[in-house]
């Protein structure tokens, strides 16, 4: 509601031209904040805005700015305000958005940044999508091996202004080998010795990642050892750059979505749900829709090859969505945790056999369980207590198969290098329908022949 209430006086400042108050505005808060009174503004006159602060924390406010908007910025505004701005927003994000504009405006854009920005930008861009190059930063604080702490820390007070973190501090040597870390703590608490060596700080055990590695699994490195950036290199151990902690999470985030979205059997989207077209969206999520749907006609199909049975004892037939749920629901549970559980890194594919034997067991006691609860609506509706079994028997079964079904596929898809979460709950449950109704009638034909 107060974003609201300060729009007209926002208004009334870019109309009069009133600068002073307008870089006020900026500076007073924290960029979140003035980009969130920003919300009601359309897209030029938060331009405007912007131009009142200087570049530094122009790039900072911009970086809070929804995706839409800032894509409608930088698509529509000045080349060279523009231009200006990009060289002051990290690499790896200057990557991302012009990655979604149109290749004339980028090469106008790029044309007017300053030449060793406009080479990080080309670089990055040479990186494959979901690679950790395509979202390391070149923005590091790099010194090198042969510095004195007194030189380091002068070196330092000049990059600081344009480096996105300075937790660490990477070691190189004359050719951009990467030799060590040293922590800024450390480097400060050294003041009193400030002819000692830069080599003689640092850490050589260093955690790093290849440029070509899986952005999924950097996250999990970085998660690992708890850090705040890790370093990228290349096959010759090149300093290139570095993945903060803020791209991780956005990592995590993006790899969460992709998963939740095949989950629940749609194709991944690659924009946002509210930015995604309706025929996109459509199209997405019929296209598993479709495959689901034949694999439900799967099901008829079989109900359609045992009609005889169903037909003489037909009392089965009131058995049939408890048979064919208990199975796919205890496959979902089991696929859920499996792929949850690869995502985090707590299982590995290598891990079958130990998962097979904990599903077993836990497959054979909740079958144990529901079939316990299904006894007693099987004596009340079969004709006899004897064909009564045939219910709490099935179930037993295809719950032990659910499970078994549900922690299999996801490790068999993650084996010949597929997206687990492919093997989603609705391809599990249409699995174990089909499988629920050839027990179930087996069973029945078993018994009651």
């Amino acid at each position: 509601m107060i974003n609201t209430l300060f729009l007209p006086e926002l208004r009334e400042m870019l109309s009069e031209g009133n600068s002073g108050a307008l870089q006020e505005f900026c500076t007073a808060l924290h960029p979140a904040r003035t980009a969130e009174f920003m919300e009601g503004l359309d897209a030029h006159e938060a331009w405007q805005v912007l131009q009142h602060a200087d570049l530094v924390l122009r790039a900072e406010i911009f970086s809070y700015f929804e995706h839409s908007r800032k894509l409608e910025m930088l698509a529509s505004e000045d080349e060279r305000e523009v231009a200006d701005l990009i060289t002051h927003v990290p690499a790896d994000d200057a990557v991302d958005i012009l990655g979604e504009l149109d290749e004339r405006r980028v090469d106008q854009l790029l044309a007017l940044v300053p030449a060793p920005d406009r080479r990080d930008i080309r670089r990055l861009q040479t990186f494959p999508e979901g690679t950790a190059g395509s979202i390391m930063t070149t923005e590091a604080a790099c010194l090198d091996e042969k510095l004195t702490v007194k030189q380091a820390l002068e070196q330092l007070s000049r990059q600081a202004e344009r480096l996105e973190t300075i937790y660490y501090i990477y070691v190189v040597d004359s050719t951009n080998h990467l030799r060590g870390v040293v922590s800024t703590r450390k480097l400060v608490s050294s003041f009193g010795k400030l002819d000692r060596k830069i080599a003689d700080l640092m850490d050589t055990d260093i955690v790093t990642v290849n440029a070509n590695d899986d952005q999924q699994d950097v996250a999990h490195v970085v998660a690992k050892y708890d850090l705040l950036a890790i370093p990228v290199v290349d096959a010759q151990r090149h300093m290139l750059g570095i993945i903060t902690h803020d791209d991780v999470i956005d990592v995590v985030l993006e790899e969460a979505t992709e998963d939740v979205q095949r989950i629940a059997a749609v194709e991944p989207l690659d924009d946002s749900y509210a930015r995604t077209p309706i025929l996109t969206l459509t199209w997405k999520r019929g296209m598993w829709l479709g495959i689901l749907f034949f694999a439900g006609l799967i099901t008829a199909l079989a109900l359609r090859r045992y009609e005889p049975v169903l037909d003489q004892f037909t009392w089965l037939v009131y058995f049939i969505p408890l048979v064919i749920g208990s199975g796919g629901n205890s496959g979902a549970q089991s696929s859920t945790l499996i792929i949850a559980a690869m995502a985090t890194g707590d299982i590995k594919a290598g891990d079958w056999f130990t998962i097979v034997n904990r599903e077993i067991a836990t497959g054979c006691l909740l079958g144990i369980f529901l079939a316990s609860l299904s006894l007693l609506p099987a004596m009340l509706l079969a004709p006899t207590i004897t064909t009564s079994y045939i219910v709490p028997i099935t179930i037993f079964l295809v719950v032990l198969c659910g499970t078994l079904s549900g922690s299999i596929l996801p490790l068999l898809f993650k084996h010949v290098g597929w997206d687990p979460a492919l093997m989603s709950n609705p391809f599990v449950a249409g699995i174990n329908d089909i499988l629920g109704i050839v027990v179930y009638v087996n069973i029945s034909l078993l018994l009651l022949g």
